[in-house]
C-alpha cells in the first residue's frame, strides 16, 4: 500500500477531513518553501482546527434558528442616534452571559429591536456562545405542550444548555392564563441560572396585560431587571426610515 492510500485511510480512521484534504498541496507549498517537518505539522493543525472551530460556529447557528440571520454591521446606527453602536459591540462579546444578566429591547414596532437582538446573538456564536432565538408565541406554545406531556422539567433542562435565549415579540400575542404562569416559571428557573435577551413592544407597566396577575407580573419584573440592561428604542420606526432612505437614493 502506497504512503497517500495509507494517509487516506488514517485520516478517515481518525476523522480528520481537513487534513485529509490539504496534505498534498501543503506538503508541496513545504516543500517549495524549504519548511521544516514542525512548520509542516503546525500548517495541518492549524487548517484542521480552523476548519472544526467554523463547522461548530454553523452547527451553533443552524441551531440557534434564527428567522434571519441579521448582523450589528447591517444596521444602520445613523437612523436611531441614540443608540450607542459600541455598547452593542460589548454586549456582543458576551461578558453578561458570564454574569448571568439579562438584556430586554423596549421600543415600537419597527425600531429595529429583533434586527439588534439577532446581530448580538450572531455576534454571540462567532464568540463560542450557545444561543436559541424563539418567539414568545412559539414558547409558550413549547410550554404548554411540555406541561400536558409532564416533560416541563426535560424542557427546562434542554434550554439551560443555552447560554443566552432570545425570546422576540413579547406582548404582540395574549397568552392563557395557564400560558402565562408557565412562562413566569421559565423566567423564573432562568433567573441567576442564565440569560435571556427579551424584545418587547410594552412599557413595564403594561406588562400585566400579558400576565394577567399584577403580584405575578411584579415578582417577574424584579428578576427580570434585577441584573438587566434596558435598551429604550422608542421614536420613528427603523424599517419606514430605512425604505424612504433606499427610495430616496433610487430617485436620485
Amino acid at each position: 500500500m502506497t504512503t497517500e492510500l495509507l494517509l487516506d485511510h488514517l485520516t478517515k480512521q481518525l476523522r480528520i477531513p481537513t487534513i485529509a484534504a490539504q496534505y498534498r498541496s501543503l506538503a508541496r507549498e513545504a516543500e517549495d518553501r524549504n519548511l521544516r517537518y514542525e512548520e509542516f505539522l503546525l500548517a495541518l493543525l492549524e487548517a484542521e482546527s480552523e476548519s472544526r472551530e467554523e463547522n461548530q460556529r454553523q452547527r451553533r447557528l443552524k441551531q440557534a434558528a434564527f428567522p434571519v440571520q441579521k448582523t450589528l454591521d447591517s444596521y444602520d446606527f445613523s437612523l436611531m442616534p441614540s443608540l450607542n453602536r459600541n455598547r452593542f459591540l460589548t454586549l456582543s462579546k458576551g461578558d453578561f452571559v458570564e454574569k448571568k444578566e439579562n438584556i430586554i429591547f423596549l421600543g415600537n414596532s419597527g425600531t429595529g429591536k429583533s434586527h439588534l437582538a439577532t446581530g448580538i446573538g450572531v455576534e454571540m456564536i462567532k464568540n463560542g456562545y450557545k444561543v436559541k432565538f424563539i418567539s414568545a408565541a412559539e414558547l409558550v406554545e413549547e410550554l404548554l405542550l411540555a406541561n400536558e406531556e409532564h416533560k416541563l422539567g426535560a424542557l427546562e433542562k434542554r434550554w439551560l444548555k443555552f447560554d443566552l435565549i432570545i425570546i422576540d415579540e413579547l406582548g404582540y400575542v395574549p397568552f392563557t392564563k395557564i400560558g402565562s404562569e408557565l412562562l413566569f416559571q421559565f423566567f423564573a428557573g432562568r433567573y441567576e441560572r442564565a440569560s435571556v435577551m427579551i424584545t418587547t413592544n410594552l412599557e413595564f407597566t403594561e406588562w400585566t396585560s400579558i400576565f394577567g396577575d399584577e403580584k405575578m407580573t411584579a415578582a417577574l419584573l424584579d428578576r427580570l431587571t434585577h441584573k438587566a440592561h434596558i435598551l429604550l428604542l422608542n421614536g420613528e420606526s427603523y424599517r419606514f426610515r430605512q425604505s424612504m432612505n433606499q427610495r430616496d437614493g433610487s430617485d436620485q
